[in-house]
């Protein structure tokens, strides 16, 4: 996870969705194959959601969190089964010795400048080690386009998307980029999510308050956050119509790759 000066993550409230959060890492997992010696990193492990699954699928490892946020630390922490944690960016975090796998689920897309992060990772590998990556490519979705339109119409002055550029690009583009590096398998799965109806607001935007919409809640005030969430509420509510028992399904587009690094 990546943060703003001052502004922690919450684990209480990402863990809220953790069902939906966690299936895309074990999907991805499966999909890594047999790895060299050497050791397991989660890089922006979060609140070490998917560190049993790592040590379950590569037993008798070490086991590395890496995460910016601290308060995410202590929660992975406490799951007792990490061997080593660093607070570090994870765009710059060097590990000590390479490791047989680098894996990063719904994190990079925090980060800029894929071209130069992804080769950059691959290196630090073992030979024969692999690179596995999970990012939401949810950002052209009408729940994403409701929040950007919403902050620059109500608060201008703060929020300008005219040069915005959604931070995961199309899967040709990571083709083409990775494919000449090593052995590389390459998907998207759109996952049909059925959010539970809610007395706190719309279900979606509890789902992305959390995550997406934190760089622009975190420069609200506590006036202008319930102000802006009211509006986004009601739009969501006509995008994403609820059915007959309140609940509301919310189709979130994934993409996901392996890549080896050759021996």
């Amino acid at each position: 996870m990546t943060q703003g000066a001052g502004n922690d993550w919450n684990p209480g409230t990402y863990l809220r969705f953790q069902g939906f959060r966690l299936r895309p890492a074990l999907d991805l997992l499966s999909a890594v194959p047999d790895l060299p010696d050497g050791d397991l990193v989660d890089l922006g492990c979060g609140p070490g959601t998917v560190g049993s699954a790592l040590l379950g699928r590569f037993p008798m490892r070490r086991l590395i969190g890496v995460d910016t946020s601290p308060a995410m630390l202590e929660q992975a922490q406490a799951s007792g089964v990490y061997t080593t944690f660093h607070q570090a960016d994870i765009a710059e975090w060097v590990p000590d010795r390479r490791p047989a796998l680098i894996f990063s689920n719904a994190a990079l897309h925090w980060l800029p400048d894929h071209g130069w992060l992804l080769p950059r990772l691959l290196g630090q590998l073992a030979p024969g080690g692999c690179l596995a990556v999970q990012m939401p490519r949810q950002s052209l979705a009408p729940a994403h386009r409701i929040l950007r339109d919403l902050a620059a119409v109500m608060f201008p002055d703060r929020f300008d998307w005219s040069n915005w550029e959604p931070a995961v690009a199309v899967p040709e583009a990571y083709a083409s980029l990775l494919s000449p590096l090593g052995e590389l398998s390459l998907w998207e799965t759109v996952y049909y999510q059925r959010l539970a109806p809610t007395p706190e607001g719309n279900p979606v935007r509890l789902f992305s308050q959390s995550t997406v919409a934190r760089p622009i809640l975190e420069v609200l005030t506590e006036a202008e956050t319930e102000w802006f969430l009211s509006a986004v509420d009601s739009s969501l509510a006509e995008a994403y119509p609820a059915s007959p028992d309140g609940s509301v399904l919310y189709p979130f587009r994934r993409l996901f790759l392996t890549i080896c690094r050759p021996d």
